[in-house]
């Protein structure tokens, strides 16, 4: 972006003092911080922030997309229930992943971005269950959780998925990482096949229905530029430093669970711009905070298995309808999701997890945050001293 300069000056030393003006005139109309902005505090900004904070931006028929995710959730899950393996449900959910991804592509993107994705979480899933296998220290599968990160996010930008980011694929990795060693792995891992085949299933049939039918023609797909190469790049390096300290500092915090932590860590890293981002990990804090409510009063409830996962698959079609319209509201419901199937895989004492789950978040998501806050200032910095070089 060239902003014309109206300035007149008879010197060097002016004409560069003009030039760095509008150097920063430009990162202020581009959204980077500079002096040029109004005061950070300011009560119209103030208020600006407030009403994006709580906004539900309107629907665009996200019952479809809801539905289909939610089917893609209940045929394994309740397959495994009928023949009395729920010990399996974590694979099950971590393979129907696949189905978040493009969600508002049509058939042939769709699948497409799904297949590439369902190969990601199987790949992350058999790493996991290959370091649960060997058993190494927390440290260890913390930085591997980490290399998973960087990895992931560059994979998934190569790829073009939607949703960008390394969230699923830390997630996958991780959270059987952690667990106790699988008896049979083979179990584990064709679980989460079968249940990302069945997503893939369900992303095409769509496309049999009347009125619903998008073209097949194959898109056209430009190469990433070299600067796109530098960012994901760039961005990778925040992903591998933001769940590497989120799961340091998770360790010596000394609660468990601490996967939850690096999990949430990687929420503000995606974002167009860094008040989405800073939003996006408060909204992950806030909205956790009300789903444990919901989650203590779910786990206090004398309930059997069958019953925990109709309720979970409610909660699942719940989050798919407000993922991409309140992240915030989103939580409220993924967080007992998320606790309810913990219980029914491995039955534990609730209120720990509950304490575990708003620890680890809180941890996750200031890391997160702090990360974006310190990286803009240095870019800021930086790009500052560059021009009045």
């Amino acid at each position: 972006m060239n902003l014309p300069c109206r300035h007149v000056t008879g010197s060097r030393r002016c004409v560069r003092a003009v030039h760095a003006a509008c150097y920063l005139q430009e990162a202020d109309v581009l959204g980077n911080h500079s002096r040029c902005r109004p005061p950070l505090l300011s009560l119209d900004r103030l208020l600006k922030h407030v009403r994006e904070f709580f906004r539900i931006t309107p629907s665009n028929a996200d019952h479809r997309p809801a539905i289909r995710i939610a089917i893609g959730v209940a045929v394994p899950l309740l397959t495994l229930l009928a023949i009395g393996r729920v010990d399996l449900s974590i694979f099950a959910v971590l393979g129907a992943f696949t189905g978040v991804f493009g969600r508002e592509e049509h058939h042939r993107e769709r699948l497409a971005q799904q297949w590439r994705a369902s190969v990601l979480l199987l790949l992350a899933v058999t790493a996991g269950l290959l370091t649960s296998r060997v058993g190494p220290p927390p440290g260890v599968i913390v930085a591997c959780t980490a290399a998973v990160a960087g990895l992931g996010f560059v994979a998934s930008g190569a790829g073009r998925l939607k949703p960008a980011g390394s969230f699923f694929y830390v997630f996958a990795y991780s959270a059987v990482a952690f667990m106790p060693s699988v008896a049979m792995p083979w179990q584990a891992l064709a679980t989460s096949g079968a249940s990302a085949l069945v997503c893939l299933l369900l992303g095409v049939t769509g496309r049999t229905l009347p009125g619903h039918s998008t073209p097949w023609d194959r898109e056209p797909r430009l190469p990433l530029s070299r600067s796109q190469h530098e960012a994901t790049r760039s961005e990778a390096w925040m992903h591998v430093g933001a769940v590497a300290l989120a799961g340091v500092v998770a360790l010596l915090a000394g609660f468990g669970h601490s996967y939850w932590a690096m999990i949430a860590s990687t929420v503000p890293l995606v974002g167009a711009t860094m008040a989405h981002r800073i939003r996006r990990g408060l909204h992950r804090i806030l909205g956790t905070a009300v789903g444990l409510t919901i989650a203590g009063v779910l786990l206090g409830l004398p309930l059997l298995s069958w019953q925990f996962i109709l309720i979970a698959l409610g909660l699942q079609f719940c989050l798919e309808l407000f993922v991409t319209r309140n992240y915030a509201l989103a939580q409220v419901f993924v967080t007992p999701l998320a606790l309810i199937m913990t219980e029914v895989a491995n039955p534990a004492n609730p209120w720990l997890l509950i304490r575990d789950r708003g620890v680890e978040t809180v941890i996750g998501a200031c890391v997160g945050i702090a990360l974006v806050l310190a990286t803009s200032a240095f870019a800021t910095k930086r790009a500052a001293t560059t021009v009045s070089a």
